[in-house]
């Protein structure tokens, strides 16, 4: 059991789906549940509060019950103005919580512990603490501490280009935590529609 209290959760939904021909790509079929119904599955149970970060009508997630939380800065601006979103809804409603955990929607087998191999990596100076599979630093799944709201927040006003939420991590205190990728990579995602090909064949060994 975590020491710790449980994070704030935030499932990333807010994506164009461009290569999957734009849509909800959450909402699609993999065997008998939708993406987003195997990632609130196994996300649920890591956290104290699960949000939705998804922009646009929120009465097509519905069957979630899940709150709805749309960017805060307008055009898309990636999975950063998610975290802020949800960061923002966390210190209104759960003030006292420090910590903030992200998913993503589209990869419909991370690890049902992550949240629990990412809070054993915390220390005092750590603001962050990201996944990684295979070698490679898996952003979106990560733990993130309150006080970088405001930092947030800057990003995502200053103009420009926004920076890839990797880059924006190594430029500040964090850790990382190795996820093992055999027999296969937790952190697979769905971004073409071969992807969720392949996925489908890995059902029955992943489940």
């Amino acid at each position: 059991m975590s020491q710790h209290p449980k994070p704030v959760g935030v499932l990333l939904a807010g994506g164009l789906a461009r290569r999957m021909g734009g849509g909800d790509k959450c909402l699609l079929p993999l065997g008998d549940k939708t993406l987003l119904a195997r990632s609130v599955e196994r996300s649920k149970h890591q956290v104290k509060h699960l949000l939705l970060s998804a922009n646009g009508n929120a009465l097509r997630f519905a069957r979630t019950k899940l709150p709805v939380i749309p960017d805060v800065f307008a055009d898309n601006p990636g999975p950063m103005a998610g975290i802020h979103a949800a960061m923002s809804w966390m210190q209104e409603h759960d003030g006292d919580n420090e910590w903030l955990a992200s998913f993503a929607c589209d990869t419909p087998f991370f690890p049902t512990d992550m949240v629990t191999q990412l809070e054993a990596a915390r220390t005092g100076a750590t603001t962050i603490v990201v996944a990684s599979s295979g070698g490679h630093m898996q952003p979106v799944f990560a733990l993130w501490h309150r006080s970088l709201l405001p930092e947030l927040a800057a990003t995502l006003t200053a103009g420009g280009d926004i920076p890839w939420l990797q880059h924006w991590i190594a430029e500040r205190p964090h850790a990382v935590v190795e996820f093992a990728s055999e027999p296969c990579d937790p952190f697979i995602n769905i971004n073409a529609p071969a992807d969720l090909y392949h996925a489908q064949d890995l059902l029955s060994q992943i489940g």
